[in-house]
């Protein structure tokens, strides 16, 4: 094993022992902090939470530029129905199989946490040589790159700048997508429950969920989506009534699990649980070689003194064709590489309350224009469908820089060490970069990381090798930086 994956390793658990949802970084921060103080190293803290870290040079160049290490300090917090972990408490628990490293129910944190991890041993090790380092630490990056968008134009000194929020080793990350998410509510309109009446619980779970940039093309079922279709496959000639749905957890992951409650009379049970049933099995074929474990179920509940109005079947059905009109998926591909991304549509959160009906839609583009599009669009059935929108989280996109002298320098060293030239891609993805460079336009920036599987879901997975082959690289590629540019 590489020497120093353990020490990595070491550092990463340290990080997880610590909650650190989108929103709730103070404790790591000061963790952080406390950590800088401990090796007298000076640090500054943004008006948005933002922490810098500053390092000096291990050598005595002291002209070398200042590079900037970058990762952020949130976790998606996912976790299984069965699952009784408490993200505002518990650590995550770290378990190892063979050469990978997943949680125990629940997302692992490697996004971004190994990033962060693998800073700070980079900055603590006496026998790495490097130019002075500057560690920005972003909060809330996962809700919406907020703590990026909100940086402080004097926290950075450096001019090259190296994010560690990439997910797959041997490929260096030069350009993203950019992004925004709309809100849709609609006012519900209730009605009392009819007399004799069942209720219905209908559950769409089992699904692998992802990332909802870079998984969005792999195939993966959407929870809302089906759930939607599932409703529309229901019996009409006998009315039922939907009472809510509630689906998906966060804007940037693919939904895993929906549910919808709803009343029909008795005699309508047998026909609606056939209707599910036969569903299923069209969905299991439909998904067969990536989904295998889907489930569409629906059970008969006890309604309770609680249950006392419903929605009316016109509404009901109403709500089912806009969440079935709605956009999910690849919207286009690059015209010169129709294997990548251009534009995609995530139907992420369904959230139901008495009065109102909430709907939280991601949209991702690499071309502005497409962007605006695609928003006009949802915006568009939004109205038609007589609900309120709005955006928020706007980012921009990174725009590849080819000539860039950091790319250079990373494909020499790369090629270097591992005797092969390392792929260079657009991610279809928002990456901090974006807004950074943004806030920063004399940043010459790339992204790297060591390989993750199955981000933002229970499934993900840290491939603990390719954490020795980033750690070389990155020592190999900070010594030449100290001299060069």
């Amino acid at each position: 094993m590489h020497p120093k994956i353990n020490i990595i390793l070491n550092l990463f658990e340290q990080i997880n022992a610590i909650p650190r949802c989108s929103k709730q970084e103070t404790r790591l921060r000061q963790w952080l902090q406390h950590w800088a103080d401990h090796h007298h190293f000076t640090h500054q803290t943004d008006e948005v939470g933002n922490l810098c870290i500053r390092v000096p040079a291990t050598t005595t160049d002291t002209h070398a530029p200042t590079v900037v290490l970058q990762a952020h300090m949130d976790m998606v917090c996912e976790k299984t129905a069965d699952s009784a972990h408490d993200f505002n408490h518990d650590a995550i628990r770290c378990l190892r199989d063979g050469d990978w490293l997943h949680a125990d129910k629940t997302t692992l944190g490697a996004d971004n946490g190994i990033g962060l991890a693998i800073a700070l041993a980079v900055a603590s090790d006496m026998t790495v040589v490097h130019p002075p380092l500057e560690l920005l630490f972003t909060v809330d990056e996962e809700a919406g790159l907020i703590g990026a968008s909100g940086i402080s134009t004097e926290l950075l000194t450096g001019s090259r700048l190296i994010n560690l929020d990439s997910e797959e080793e041997g490929v260096l990350i030069n350009g993203c997508a950019g992004g925004r998410n709309s809100h849709l509510s609609i006012v519900l309109q209730r009605e009392p429950i009819p007399a004799k009446q069942v209720l219905l619980q209908i559950e769409v779970s089992g699904l692998q969920g992802g990332h909802s940039g870079i998984d969005i093309n792999k195939h993966l079922a959407n929870a809302n989506q089906l759930l939607a279709r599932t409703l529309q496959a229901l019996p009409t000639i006998e009315s039922w009534q939907l009472v809510e749905i509630q689906g998906g957890t966060v804007h940037n992951a693919i939904a895993r699990h929906a549910q919808a409650w709803l009343t029909c009379p008795p005699t309508a049970v047998a026909a609606m649980q056939a209707v599910v049933a036969t569903f299923n099995t069209v969905v299991r074929n439909e998904f067969a070689a990536t989904e295998p474990d889907i489930l569409i179920s629906i059970v008969p509940l006890s309604a309770g003194d609680e249950l006392t109005s419903v929605l009316s079947v016109k509404q009901s059905h109403h709500l089912i064709q806009l969440l079935l009109a709605l956009p999910h998926g690849v919207i286009a591909t690059l015209p010169a590489q129709e294997t990548l991304v251009e534009t995609s549509c995530n139907l992420a959160v369904i959230t139901t309350q008495v009065t109102q009906m909430d709907i939280l839609i991601s949209q991702r583009s690499s071309i502005w224009s497409r962007l605006e599009e695609l928003t006009n669009r949802i915006n568009a059935i939004a109205t038609l469908a007589g609900a309120q929108v709005k955006t928020d989280n706007l980012y921009p996109a990174w725009q590849p820089k080819l000539d860039s002298p950091l790319l250079a320098h990373c494909q020499t060293v790369y090629c270097s060490l591992f005797g092969q030239e390392p792929a260079v891609q657009v991610i279809h993805a928002g990456l901090e970069t974006g807004i950074i460079g943004h806030r920063y336009p004399q940043m010459d920036m790339i992204s790297l990381g060591p390989t993750i599987c199955n981000p933002h879901s229970p499934d993900e997975r840290l491939f603990i090798p390719s954490v020795g082959k980033i750690w070389d690289f990155l020592i190999a590629l900070l010594n030449i930086l100290r001299a060069k540019y």
